[in-house]
């Protein structure tokens, strides 16, 4: 069997290759290596449609190994992060694909502390599905039982209100919730706090879940927040770990910019330890600019949410995150999270009283040129003279002035060629130049260009 867990847990088109034998295999699993005895699961999901069948599957690989299962329902993947710990299970687990189409699903596990769990701990999980249908099967009492658990939605929803630090009476605010696991909670949420909610794409119907809309797709939220007329916008993905927000003009403010914001506004009354924010490879070089004028320190890790949350806990850093909004505020949560990520935003402006552009006009945004390279073996870039050798002849000719990035992407075929500088053209002309070199010497091809900005969630 190949590797099944990624850098965000099982991932595939569901009732094809992540069918209802492997995620009863991975529950049954999952009892084995986490909880041998009689151990609980707090488990959750998105509303997509194969929701329903996998979640079953699920449960019933579960029970059927002596583990009892809470079910939470349709919730976001931080309210299962934190509901792990509150419900002190043997693991969360959440059936979602986040910010992916409809046909996909996937599982993910936290561990009893709100953390994903360890790669060690997957690699054993792993290791024993493969050993799952010869697993002890209890009988009897001995088999698990499944309890509901109503109240799940609440206790978040009075978690996350709980963070706001002053009401929002008289704030018009849009929320595009993707048709997905934030439709229900992220209006109640600002209704609570004081706001008049414009709520769009909050109507799931299983099909429709990051179509055409949420964070992905945010020409919606723009057009919402225009049209209504509101304060400011906030698009999630799928699952609620993400956000994107946008000003009363409907111009986007991405991730990189929303922690830039949090970041200032902490570093100006000393809660931000260590003054270092950590972020991706991909962040644009105009918040490591702005941040550096401010005496704070950009630290930058592998693109995955897991190597950003990584490497704030060996440096002690305290806000993090990527391009996508999937911002991580660990005095506040254990995972990304959507909702906790905009309320934080929400907090600043109140407390500055500044408006959302005002704010966001301090980030200057690099042009950042991307270009995709096919290949059928992109790791071999790396032990290429002739590419090496066009790689630091680019990055001579950007230094001190931009970046240059090459790496083979996590989930495709590609190898990555990313070039920033305050000159777009010079920006393209090196990208191009390097891209041709990879194509050549790994026999590839080169696809379209992209430039970096604000919105859509970054390659991986």
């Amino acid at each position: 069997m190949g590797r099944l867990f990624g850098t965000d847990g099982i991932r595939g088109v569901a009732n094809a290759d992540l069918s209802t034998e492997l995620v009863d295999r991975v529950g049954r699993a999952a009892v084995r290596v986490l909880a041998p005895g009689r151990g609980r699961f707090a488990v959750g999901r998105d509303p997509r449609i194969s929701g329903d069948l996998l979640e079953a599957a699920l449960v019933a690989g579960i029970c059927s190994a002596g583990g009892d299962v809470l079910r939470l329902g349709v919730l976001p993947t931080p309210a299962v992060a934190l509901l792990a710990r509150e419900l002190e299970v043997a693991a969360g687990i959440v059936i979602s694909a986040s910010h992916n189409p409809v046909e996909d699903n996937g599982v993910k596990f936290f561990a009893p502390s709100g953390f994903k769990l360890p790669d060690e701990v997957e690699a054993r999980i792993e290791a024993t599905i493969e050993e799952a249908p010869s697993l002890p099967r209890p009988t009897g009492p001995a088999v698990g039982r499944v309890r509901d658990v109503p109240e799940a939605a609440e206790r978040y929803l009075a978690f996350l209100a709980g963070l706001a630090r002053a009401p929002l009476a008289g704030w018009r605010i849009v929320v595009d919730c993707a048709n997905g696991a934030t439709s229900s909670i992220a209006p109640r949420l600002w209704e609570r706090l004081g706001a008049t909610v414009i709520p769009v794409c909050a109507s799931p119907d299983g099909t429709n879940i990051n179509a055409g809309c949420g964070s992905t797709h945010p020409a919606t939220l723009q057009a919402a927040v225009v049209a209504h007329r509101a304060d400011l916008g906030f698009a999630h993905d799928g699952d609620g770990d993400r956000v994107i927000a946008a000003d009363s003009r409907g111009r986007l403010v991405d991730g990189d910019t929303i922690m830039g914001i949090v970041a200032l506004h902490r570093a100006a009354r000393g809660q931000l330890p260590g003054r270092v924010l950590v972020a991706t490879v991909m962040t644009n070089l105009g918040l490591e600019v702005a941040l550096r004028a401010a005496g704070i320190r950009l630290d930058r890790a592998r693109v995955g949410d897991r190597y950003v949350l990584e490497r704030m806990r060996e440096v002690g850093a305290r806000v993090g995150g990527e391009q996508s909004g999937h911002v991580i505020f660990l005095d506040r949560a254990t995972t990304g999270d959507g909702l906790v990520t905009a309320i934080e935003l929400a907090n600043v402006l109140l407390e500055s009283g500044r408006r959302l552009d005002e704010l966001a006009g301090g980030f200057p945004r690099y042009p950042q040129v991307l270009l995709n390279v096919r290949a059928t073996e992109p790791a071999r870039w790396q032990q290429d003279p002739e590419i090496l050798a066009e790689v630091a002849r680019a990055k001579r000719r950007l230094d001190g002035r931009g970046r240059v990035l090459v790496r083979a992407s996590g989930t495709e075929p590609l190898v990555r060629v990313m070039t920033e500088c305050e000159d777009a053209e010079e920006a393209g002309a090196v990208a191009s130049a390097l891209a041709d070199v990879v194509s050549r010497r790994l026999r590839g091809q080169v696809l379209g260009a992209a430039s970096g900005q604000p919105g859509p969630p970054g390659p991986r």
